[in-house]
């Protein structure tokens, strides 16, 4: 496959009225890439004008976000930003998301990152004039704006969200029949944009190019600030984690994160992007910060209602033909049933259900007993730290997992399964204090950026 020198944002425009984003990109300007998304409505005149200033900084970001997809296809050793200029903080800013955010993409091809990201500073800092600064908020965090994917955690920042009173909005990337069904169990509208990845980037990967993960929530919440600030919300709340902020594996001497963008680091550095370069006062934050995934599974027992329509399961998702791995332009799966019950996810899940749910609603929910499937049992050891490493994949810390097991085996009720079996000879001996692990799991951290207003609902 040849290879390419330079790397060029190439560049961006928008139709307002027609609701239409290109982001253009090409490789030494031999080889073009357009990626086109499509917004839920038009943008009117006077709504553009009023936030000309953030509408065209988060454009720019888009676009700078946009390039992963196709700059990981030949990794060029030169970045050229045609469409503006950075200044050196901005420059630090992406080089970081692109080094970190493509970690595993890294690791799986077996490439030496170190030095490669290199996005040019070619300004000064702007000193602003008081006009172009942040202004007061007159009344904070009225309208949210909530990403949900379909599954627990999506769900479990609804119903927290709905104690505040605020008035919430999902946004989707992409249709899909499993976010319909729970928009509407949640009662609440929903946007939907949809992406258009260039087909220039999949005749390139027939021909070799280099393949692998990208950070969509890196992404997602570029695209989610530009939707709050078109569509006039207060602020985008994320529903990540606090087990994301755990990394998977070293690689080169730095530690790889699939989940690296949903973690507090990418979080507190896009805060201060938010306020430092695009100068919003959208608030963005995650409603589940503070929160494990074992806390959430405890919180998501209480909503039976979500039961049957929520899977974490990637399964159910699928990349068509001409959409690549950055996890756009999602779409049913041919397969049956809602969760897979042999992916990393689904057994993690399953283990944290089993630690809140009986029996016959946890085999209700996921349709099969993962803990009696004895070919799982090498997966259970690498969710619970006794082989290999974290999957990659967004899942829990092995602690975690270790606490959902113990509470599973408490309940009693899966006990002659091979799973459990392996974990009460292979782990449980292993856990000096099973109740200050599962309290430790269970607890709230203080590292979070949840706004004050809203702290005493859910802390």
């Amino acid at each position: 496959m040849k290879s390419y020198k330079t790397f060029h944002f190439s560049g961006y425009s928008w139709n307002h009225h027609a609701g239409k984003i290109s982001l253009k990109y090409s490789l030494d300007k031999e080889l073009h890439f357009e990626e086109l998304i499509f917004l839920p409505e038009p943008i009117s005149d006077e709504r553009l004008e009023a936030k000309k200033w953030e509408i065209e900084r988060l454009l720019f970001a888009l676009h700078m976000i946009g390039g992963i997809s196709y700059f990981k296809t030949c990794l060029p050793r030169a970045i050229s930003v045609d469409s503006g200029q950075l200044d050196q903080h901005e420059a630090k800013f992406w080089n970081t998301v692109y080094e970190k955010g493509l970690g595993e993409f890294f690791y799986q091809n077996d490439i030496d990152f170190r030095g490669l990201m290199n996005f040019p500073a070619h300004r000064e800092k702007e000193i602003l004039s008081p006009a172009m600064r942040k202004k007061p908020i007159v009344n904070p965090l009225k309208r949210i704006l909530v990403p949900i994917g379909g599954g627990k955690d999506s769900m479990v920042t609804i119903e927290l969200l709905r104690k505040t009173g605020a008035d919430m909005t999902l946004l989707r990337l992409e249709p899909h029949p499993i976010i319909d069904e729970l928009s509407h169990a949640a009662g609440l509208p929903m946007m939907t944009v949809r992406r258009q990845l260039s087909p220039a980037l999949f005749d390139l990967n027939a021909e070799g190019a280099l393949n692998g993960h990208v950070p969509i929530t890196a992404y997602l919440s570029v695209l989610s600030g530009l939707m709050a600030v078109l569509y006039d919300f207060d602020a985008v709340a994320m529903s990540n984690e606090r087990s994301a902020n755990i990394g998977n594996v070293e690689f080169k001497g730095q530690m790889v994160n699939h989940q690296w963008s949903k973690s507090v680091e990418f979080e507190r550095m896009f805060r201060r992007y938010l306020s430092d370069v695009i100068l919003t006062n959208t608030e963005y934050f995650s409603v589940v910060r503070p929160y494990s995934e074992l806390k959430i599974a405890q919180v998501f027992s209480q909503y039976p209602e979500y039961f049957s329509r929520v899977t974490s399961c990637n399964k159910n998702w699928k990349i068509l033909a001409r959409h690549d791995d950055a996890g756009a332009a999602m779409h049913p799966s041919e397969a049956s049933g809602a969760w897979c019950c042999k992916c990393p996810k689904c057994a993690f899940v399953f283990a944290c259900m089993a630690a809140f749910l009986d029996k016959a609603d946890l085999l209700h929910m996921f349709g099969a007993n993962l803990f009696d499937d004895e070919t799982l049992v090498p997966l259970f050891e690498e969710l619970l730290g006794i082989r290999n490493f974290k999957p990659f994949e967004c899942v829990g810390t092995q602690e975690e997992t270790k606490a959902a097991f113990v509470l599973a085996h408490r309940c009693g009720e899966l006990e002659d399964t091979p799973v459990m079996k392996m974990f009460v000879s292979k782990v449980l001996p292993t856990i000096n204090n099973p109740d200050a692990l599962i309290k430790e799991t269970l607890d709230p951290t203080k590292e979070h950026f949840i706004p004050t207003l809203f702290q005493s609902f859910f802390l």
